[in-house]
């Protein structure tokens, strides 16, 4: 019997088998290729039928781009140099109109001798986002997020230094007068008066603070008109600053719209609605031929400004539809929740609410983000020279007139770089929230 037993088979193994490697096929360039692009018959197809009609475009357009000229000096002279060079039937791209006028399409008209003063301001801005977009950058660049929505402008238009400083003293009026109106008036009151101090001063008294202190002690730098901005720094300048605004007042649109205080329901109902029901271009002609009227007689208010603002409350509509539908997308044991924690309103909002709200309206967000940087295209109709106005006047030359792919192709060019990468931005910051299961 216990010789049986010893010969016996064990049910039960009694160590591991070694791990063997994943199959070829799996792993790899191979595995990638099998998983996406040949998983199964329908999908090879469509995948050799791309690759046909990509390998077609590109035969056709790849002669056409490396078949150019970068040194000519007309569309005629650069047609010569073609054919001299790739034969007599060849065309292809002329590329020296971007050679040209690569500095009017990026800087339009402004002074060559001070390109460094842009090329500082964007990465100021830059800068100053940084830690906001980027859990990783040290805490104390919020100092230069601070700075930053005052020294942009000042470096881009020049002028007295005292005027920045009079205007980010606005807003220490605006924080001293909630300090003092809340804790007697309420939050509302001192909300209110955080809003109407620094408005108040701004439209009064920073103009002429600014004025009385240059003459004290006189600093700046050369200003530069608006009439001299152009191309993309035109395009970035209206449309980083319609961005950077238009998140935390499309925030306010939305819980003002959610708000059961009626007369802030009804403006801002009324602000939502009436600026989605207008075209994007009417709201540009406003700012160009009627907002002049309503302000106080011999003022000039910039063309710039003007634009900007009504480019911002156009996207601040759109974003606060967007939030609006994180908020209603939250599930309404998260409000329960808050209020089991004896949160008041604003910090329910600040540290429960909103951060999710926000985290569900991301793709919406950027969407509406994108679609207002491509939308300062229409700033041309208004005789502002963004870059599609600046293609126009450099067709107009007689020594360019009638080349056309080679500049819509560099503007599309970069319009995809600075979409794409806001389009990239989005997803990882999609990935770094996520909190529910893969």
């Amino acid at each position: 019997m216990s010789g049986t037993h010893a010969h016996s088979a064990a049910f039960v193994r009694d160590r591991m088998i070694p791990q063997e490697p994943p199959p070829d096929r799996s792993i790899g360039a191979l595995g990638w290729l099998r998983q996406n692009l040949f998983s199964s018959w329908l999908n090879a197809a469509l995948t050799l039928v791309s690759l046909a009609l990509i390998g077609a475009l590109l035969a056709a357009v790849l002669p056409w781009v490396v078949h150019s000229s970068w040194t000519a000096n007309s569309l005629s002279e650069c047609r010569e140099q073609i054919k001299a060079a790739y034969g007599p039937e060849e065309s292809g791209a002329c590329w020296a109109v971007i050679r040209e006028r690569w500095s009017q399409l990026i800087f339009g008209f402004y002074p060559s001798e001070i390109y460094w003063r842009p090329i500082l301001a964007f990465g100021t801005a830059l800068g100053g986002l940084a830690p906001v977009l980027f859990p990783g950058v040290p805490r104390r660049a919020l100092y230069l997020t601070a700075a930053a929505p005052f020294l942009v402008p000042w470096l881009l238009w020049g002028g007295t230094v005292w005027l920045p400083v009079a205007v980010a003293f606005g807003f220490v009026l605006g924080y001293a007068g909630f300090r003092v109106v809340a804790p007697w008036a309420g939050g509302i009151l001192g909300a209110i008066a955080a809003g109407l101090v620094p408005v108040l001063w701004w439209l009064l008294l920073a103009g002429k603070a600014a004025g009385g202190l240059q003459e004290i002690l006189p600093l700046g730098i050369e200003p530069v008109s608006s009439r001299n901005f152009g191309g993309f720094m035109l395009s970035i300048t209206i449309g980083l600053t319609a961005i950077t605004l238009s998140l935390p007042i499309g925030i306010l649109l939305a819980l003002g719209r959610q708000s059961r205080m009626f007369i802030v329901k009804v403006i801002c109902v009324g602000v939502i609605e009436f600026v989605r029901g207008v075209p994007l271009i009417t709201l540009l002609f406003v700012a160009w031929l009627l907002l002049n009227y309503f302000m106080p007689p011999n003022t000039n208010f910039d063309i710039i400004l003007r634009v900007i603002i009504m480019v911002t409350l156009f996207a601040s509509a759109y974003v606060a539809e967007v939030i609006r539908g994180g908020l209603a997308a939250l599930p309404r044991g998260q409000y329960e929740a808050a209020d089991a924690l004896g949160l008041d309103y604003w910090k329910a909002q600040r540290l429960i609410v909103m951060p999710q709200a926000l985290k569900i309206s991301i793709p919406g967000i950027v969407s509406t983000f994108i679609g207002v940087f491509k939308d300062t295209t229409l700033v041309s109709i208004i005789g502002l020279l963004d870059p599609v106005g600046f293609s126009n006047s450099i067709r107009a030359d007689v020594n360019w007139n009638g080349i056309v792919w080679e500049l819509y192709g560099f503007i599309a060019l970069m319009f995809f770089i600075f979409c794409f990468s806001m389009s990239r931005y989005s997803m990882y910051l999609e990935r770094r929230l996520r909190t529910g299961h893969r």
